[in-house]
């Protein structure tokens, strides 16, 4: 790991895999809602905004339209043929 800044609070490392770790000043890695912080603090990451709850509600209607369209729908011939050849059998 490579180290990017060093405070008297935290240091702050790049992983090879291009994330980056946070130690606290007692050597412990330093994880969650603290560890986002001081990489926002420090300008090494950006946080996404959440989704809008119009996107959201846009995507749960069109999984309940198509879930209902296919359960409405009456079988085909096909359906029904292969259906009652495998009830006389």
């Amino acid at each position: 790991m490579k180290l990017v800044k060093k405070t008297s609070d935290y240091s702050i490392y790049q992983r090879g895999d291009e994330r980056y770790a946070v130690k606290g000043s007692d050597k412990k890695p330093v994880n969650g809602d603290e560890k986002v912080r001081i990489l926002l603090s420090e300008g090494l990451i950006t946080v996404a905004e959440p989704k809008s709850e119009e996107h959201t509600e846009e995507v749960a209607d069109s999984v309940d339209d198509s879930d209902s369209k296919s359960s409405d729908e009456e079988p085909t011939e096909t359906e029904t043929d292969s259906e009652e050849e495998s009830a006389a059998e």
